[in-house]
């Protein structure tokens, strides 16, 4: 059985996105600086989300584990987005870069004026001793890197699982195995790097050897959450049956224990940041602390208090209408955490408070991501016909 894309269900996503469009269009006059901004906030969380749909995949099928093969291919429609954000992506560095990252001004780098006697002011000793990575020739080629690694490994993936629904070749399993495993050593690579640079650089002066591990954590969790609401969805349509309360339960223990590591990450990122008390680390806690406070504790207990509470017992694992509310709050709350990684770097102490641009933004990027996302699922059989596990993933029982 296809997923039917309907008509009606497009008209409201072409919706939400003329009215993404429309707030990109008024931003631009109104204020551009907030604009790119809120352009990289909501480009970076979907292609966040998207990439777990790819590395949701390959954990699970170099792990072999059988009861994550139902829901297989939400997962693989959600990395179709990739594409769309690496363009995405492409084009806000290369016309926003100026607004949105301090170390791509060239007047940092310039000891002395143009004169060649006056001291240049603005000269700054740690932008230069980065310059060797925070350049924008090559910053421009890891990015076109992470994107053809992405990009190619979600499709090659994809491929193998569609071509095994056609002819059941168990070579087509064996090779996703492999192709996983590759995958997830440049995953565990490119990601790390792509959140050094694509968020981390916004504060040039300020770094984190946590930071890494911080972006995998809230990128995961979204994701699950994310697989787990279209899961749901689904199967109120009448799609998905063989998907049971203990594929679910499954998807809530993820969403728990990676709402509790993403807090590990946090809370020791933060706690290392304030004991050690140094100026060039406190600075990008201060800032956060001093002007967004409300935003800042609002991400921790969405992110971390909320979910644990929710989903604690075995029931509520089990529980759509629960998942749903927290599978729901997750999302809300780790939009909020990749809000406050970025515009206090970018907009400083000139934010005050939410603005229509950035939640416009997200409006027509929310719609943008469900359009491919629901395409994608009707151009297959949305549960996998030939898969060695599929037997074990239907009985799938805890």
């Amino acid at each position: 059985m296809r997923y039917n894309f309907t008509k009606n269900s497009k008209n409201i996503l072409y919706v939400l996105m003329a009215i993404g469009i429309i707030t990109i269009i008024i931003g631009f006059f109104t204020n551009a600086p907030r604009t790119w901004a809120g352009l990289l906030v909501n480009n970076f969380y979907f292609m966040a989300i998207a990439l777990c749909g790819t590395f949701f995949v390959a954990v699970n099928t170099i792990s072999q584990a059988g009861w994550a093969v139902a829901l297989r291919r939400i997962p693989e429609a959600m990395g179709t987005f990739i594409i769309i954000s690496a363009v995405g992506m492409i084009l806000i560095f290369s016309f926003g870069h100026h607004d949105l990252y301090q170390w791509t001004h060239s007047e940092y780098y310039n000891k002395f004026l143009s004169d060649g006697k006056t001291l240049n002011p603005d000269y700054d000793k740690i932008m230069v001793g980065k310059h060797g990575f925070l350049n924008i020739p090559f910053f421009t080629i890891r990015m076109i890197a992470y994107f053809i690694i992405w990009v190619g490994f979600t499709y090659w993936i994809r491929k193998e699982s569609l071509q095994e629904d056609l002819d059941g070749n168990i070579k087509h399993y064996n090779k996703s195995i492999k192709i996983g495993a590759i995958f997830i050593i440049l995953f565990g690579i490119t990601s790390s790097t792509a959140a050094w640079d694509f968020i981390m650089s916004i504060d040039a002066h300020w770094f984190s050897t946590l930071f890494g591990w911080y972006i995998f954590a809230g990128l995961f969790v979204s994701g699950l959450a994310t697989i787990c609401l279209i899961a749901i969805y689904l199967k109120s349509k009448g799609y998905l049956q063989e998907v049971n309360e203990n594929h679910f339960h499954d998807m809530g223990k993820f969403m728990f224990a990676f709402s509790i590591f993403w807090t590990y990450t946090w809370f020791s990122q933060f706690m290392l940041i304030w004991y050690a008390n140094l100026p060039e680390e406190v600075t990008y806690t201060k800032a956060r602390w001093d002007h967004y406070r409300l935003l800042f504790w609002a991400n921790f207990f969405i992110n971390f208090i909320f979910p644990f509470l929710v989903l604690m017992t075995r029931d509520a694992k089990r529980k759509t209408r629960i998942l749903i509310v927290a599978g729901t709050a997750i999302l809300i709350g780790h939009w909020i955490d990749v809000y406050l990684m970025v515009m206090p770097g970018t907009m400083g102490n000139n934010w005050h408070g939410f603005s229509f641009i950035e939640i416009g933004i997200l409006i027509g990027y929310a719609g943008l991501f469900l359009y491919t996302v629901q395409n994608a699922l009707s151009k297959a059989p949305i549960m996998v016909q030939k898969h060695p596990l599929l037997k074990e993933s239907i009985a799938h029982h805890i």
